[in-house]
């Protein structure tokens, strides 16, 4: 695996400032910088994009996956609901991993609808609850699965 893509979904744009005690103060910029550095020091190129629109996910799922060999993928709120971001998953040709910030189990003890992701299933791994660092566990799978 040479090339990865990671996508984020909707107010993921807002991280740094949005309900800081849940999500952390770290930015968006400042997650993906991470992400960089980690893929680099694995010999990866790797693309971050970031859509509100589930559209325009379902775009970029289409298109990243004749460039890149792997997605990490954050639906964010689409997780639960965005049967369309599901079929695309399902549709492209390659692995896809699901990362999460915060754990969805906990979080769904106070907002139920949480407890639901149509995604996973058509994902080779659900990662989650570890923050910014879900994501370089998500790159960690896909290496793996790759072999």
């Amino acid at each position: 695996m040479r090339r990865i893509a990671v996508v984020n979904g909707p107010n993921l744009n807002l991280l740094g400032t949005r309900e800081p005690e849940i999500y952390g103060t770290l930015t968006l910029a400042g997650i993906e910088a991470r992400i960089a550095a980690y893929a680099a020091e694995r010999g990866l190129e790797v693309r971050c994009e970031q859509y509100n629109g589930e559209g325009q996910i379902v775009d970029a799922l289409h298109r990243l996956s004749a460039w890149a060999e792997g997605i990490v993928l954050n639906p964010a709120a689409y997780t639960h609901y965005a049967i369309a971001i599901r079929d695309a998953i399902a549709a492209i040709r390659i692995p896809v991993v699901e990362v999460h910030l915060t754990d969805l189990a906990e979080r769904a003890k106070r907002e139920p609808f949480r407890a639901i992701s149509v995604t996973a299933e058509v994902c080779i791994a659900q990662i989650g609850g570890l923050g910014p660092d879900s994501y370089l566990r998500g790159i960690d799978a896909l290496l793996a699965h790759a072999g």
